[in-house]
């Protein structure tokens, strides 16, 4: 990349400067995104310790297909409001990088709107968890070979249900400052 290359890809828009509601909210969705960063390493050893015990022992461990799933699941959801605050959800910007040198105001209302679809979209994702999670919940529901090995489904079913809300309102928080571009944009003109 040239020197000279004019980075116009802003990757993380921050709060405001004094906000400690801001400094908070950064440092949750950081929080959220360093747990799922650890769970990925540790759905790495689960996998390679049951690669091993099927080259030792011709067997396969309990829980890790399962346990897999569930995982790599939760490191999605934990991570996706980061993905979302540092702008790296895969979408067309080709039309929106030209839309916001020619008319950034209708570029952020554009920006904004896909911020709400989004909101809406990982909204409902987050509204339809509480239901499995109340029901794994109620019934104890588990993974796993009773009396070889379990695990109660419910902590990861919070954690699934915590990062899709976290993720929705990150999304409104893009979406509000979308709106205060669009506004700012429309004052300077």
């Amino acid at each position: 990349m040239p020197a000279d290359h004019e980075n116009t890809h802003n990757p993380v828009r921050p709060q405001r400067p004094g906000s400690a509601v801001g400094r908070a909210w950064q440092w949750l969705v950081e929080g959220f995104a360093a747990l799922g960063t650890v769970l990925i390493g540790v759905l790495m050893v689960i996998i390679c310790a049951d690669i091993v015990a099927r080259n030792v022992m011709g067997a396969s461990l309990p829980l890790v297909s399962e346990l897999g799933a569930l995982l790599l699941v939760m490191i999605v959801a934990l991570q996706l409001a980061t993905t979302i605050r540092a702008d790296r959800l895969a979408r067309t910007d080709l039309f929106l990088v030209g839309l916001k040198e020619s008319h950034p105001r209708i570029a952020a209302l554009l920006s904004a709107f896909f911020n709400l679809v989004g909101a809406t979209m990982i909204g409902l994702i987050a509204y339809a968890s509480i239901r499995i999670l109340g029901k794994d919940w109620s019934s104890a529901d588990y993974i796993g070979i009773v009396g070889i090995a379990t695990l109660p489904t419910w902590p990861f079913r919070a954690l699934i249900l915590a990062g899709m809300t976290v993720a929705a309102l990150e999304f409104m928080v893009r979406m509000i400052s979308d709106l205060r571009s669009a506004v700012t944009q429309e004052a300077s003109s």
